[in-house]
């Protein structure tokens, strides 16, 4: 399948200790047979009493038989194992390298308690591919024939009915136990990605939830999805064992039959009794080779699914990778970017978020974009850094197609503040030092002030996520670290919208004083400090609607002019 190329590649270059595996694997089933085989005939021969080096040569026999059995066990379960811990280990790094280049929009498309699940649960189902699917079909074959041509030399008939026996565990059995996991093909990984949506969704809203007084519901609903969870495992493992239950059902039928065919032979005068035992334990032994076969359609199917799953998380990185080739890094000085009649629209969405966008952006120029809510102002920092693509229109940096741009060296020369910056787990130092580390902590501490955190230290403790900070300092935290990043373009989407007007006005000071000789693009709601800008593009739903200066759009008195007097009135308002 072609779900499953990534793991066959994998298997590929692990085909040494796949290889030694399969042949410790025949060698231990072969010996196992013939120990039992062995001892079976060893308790016949002590009936008539042979020599005693008839009986030395036996014992030495099964003695030798054992150790091989176990020594090869070993070996297989080693190989095995090391080549299956291989494999997922290339796997994951495989699967990770993808799912890189489309984060954005998969983080958009499916939700992280589900996608968590696909990363990890999902590639830890691929484990069993080999071990489960792959392998058990060889050593059915290798080690039943090898026992069938050996039975067949003391009879025909029996050797028949192992036959039969093999094809009723290879064929029949899985194919009864195929049927009826059909009907469950997938339930249980999408009853835990759905577990693991609803707990991801708990954690992260519990103090909103529990404010609201929705917490006993959610867990109510968590406990629902939980049950679910068990009830389709249970069903799932009943599968497997009525599988493994046919299947040993049908090895004491077999066994069974070669005892009364085998007494029908000795009465007959055809088969000599001093074999019965023999073949009898070589019958029951060389089944526990096909045990595995009872269970191999559960671990294909759910194999074959969780490839499809992940195949369907990452498909969106084959499309990206047929990009052209021999792109060029972006321009290390101030850059001028164009944007002509570019459109985007979200997946599901009726409207465009970008709707024929046409603007200029000098180089070296300062360019505030304004615009009510969901009017497109974050997608085009999006598509500037290529985050998104266009579905129609052309950008140009420096008159470079953005297409031919390494989507690493934009974000390497790009100062970019998010709406919602993350931070990590650590200390104040090492947020800041998150894209480089060559700085001494006089800069750091310099930056710090520069964006009025007076009262934080580079020691200071930062909680996952900065849950100990305040919307305001994880702003102006977000805004130092830009100011250490290298690049002359900047993008920054609300960076202040959280700060006093005071404070606002004194990081603006500061920023705009580091940019003086770079491409600035400033997204924001508040009008204050526009004044200081070459030009202000002002949008509404996915289109622009003005463009000019301060000056020239408070002379026009249009859409810039009644947005500013709005402001004006709610600041007189606020200060009464």
């Amino acid at each position: 399948m072609k779900e499953l190329a990534v793991l066959s590649k994998a298997m590929l270059q692990e085909r040494k200790d796949i290889l030694l595996s399969i042949l410790c694997g025949f060698t231990a089933g072969t010996a196992g047979v013939a120990l039992f085989s062995a001892s079976g005939y060893l308790i016949s021969q002590t009936v008539f009493a042979p020599p005693l080096y008839t009986l030395i040569v036996l014992t030495s026999m099964v003695k030798l038989l054992g150790f091989l059995r176990a020594a090869s066990r070993y070996g297989e379960r080693l190989a095995s194992h090391r080549a299956t811990f291989s494999i997922l280990s290339r796997l994951r790094t495989a699967y990770f390298a993808k799912l890189i280049p489309v984060t954005p929009g998969i983080l958009n498309k499916n939700r992280s308690g589900d996608l968590l699940a696909r990363i990890v649960g999902d590639v830890e189902s691929l484990q069993h591919y080999f071990l489960r699917v792959a392998y058990p079909p060889m050593m059915v074959v290798m080690v039943f024939l090898c026992t069938v041509i050996f039975t067949a030399v003391f009879s025909f008939w029996i050797a028949c009915l192992l036959v039969v026996g093999m094809l009723i565990t290879a064929f029949v059995v899985p194919a009864l136990v195929l049927m009826q996991q059909r009907k469950m093909n997938g339930q249980v990984r999408e009853q835990r990605a759905a577990l693991s949506t609803e707990v991801t969704e708990v954690l992260y809203g519990f103090r909103d939830l529990k404010v609201y007084g929705q917490l006993i519901q959610r867990e109510q609903q968590l406990q629902q999805t939980s049950a679910a969870l068990a009830s389709r495992q249970r069903r799932d493992a009943g599968q497997l064992l009525r599988g493994q239950s046919m299947h040993i059902f049908v090895t004491y039928l077999v066994t069974w039959g070669v005892l009364l065919l085998s007494s029908f032979l000795i009465a007959d005068g055809v088969f000599a009794g001093v074999y019965l035992a023999m073949l009898i334990l070589a019958a029951q032994t060389v089944f526990e080779e096909s045990a595995a076969m009872a269970v191999l359609p559960a671990y294909k199917l759910d194999s074959e699914y969780a490839a499809k799953r992940l195949n369907e998380t990452v498909r969106m990185s084959e499309e990206k990778n047929d990009q052209p080739h021999g792109l060029v890094p972006m321009p290390e000085e101030a850059v001028s970017i164009d944007l002509s009649h570019v459109s985007y629209q979200y997946e599901d969405e009726w409207r465009r978020a970008l709707n024929d966008v046409s603007v200029h952006f000098p180089s070296g120029s300062k360019t505030a974009i304004v615009g009510p809510s969901g009017s497109g102002k974050s997608t085009i920092m999006d598509v500037l850094l290529k985050l998104r693509s266009p579905v129609s229109g052309s950008i140009q940096v420096n008159g470079i197609p953005i297409k031919q741009l390494q989507e690493e060296s934009i974000w390497q020369n790009t100062r970019v503040v998010l709406q919602q910056s993350h931070f990590f787990r650590g200390t104040i130092r090492d947020n800041l030092l998150l894209s480089e580390e060559g700085h001494m902590d006089a800069e750091l501490e310099d930056v710090l002030h520069q964006v009025q955190l007076f009262n934080l230290s580079l020691n200071d403790t930062v909680y996952e996520k900065g849950e100990n900070l305040s919307d305001g300092e994880k702003q102006r935290l977000a805004l130092a670290r830009a100011m250490l990043h290298r690049g002359r373009l900047w993008l920054l989407d609300e960076p202040t919208s959280s700060l006093d007007y005071v404070t606002e006005a004194r990081v603006l000071q500061q920023l705009l004083a580091q940019a003086a000789e770079d491409t600035l693009l400033l997204i924001c709601h508040r009008l204050t400090g526009l004044e200081h800008m070459d030009q202000i593009i002002v949008m509404d739903q996915g289109r622009v609607v003005e463009t000019g200066s301060f000056k020239v759009l408070m002379e026009q008195k249009g859409y810039f002019y009644e947005m500013k007097q709005i402001e004006l009135q709610m600041i007189g308002e606020s200060k009464t």
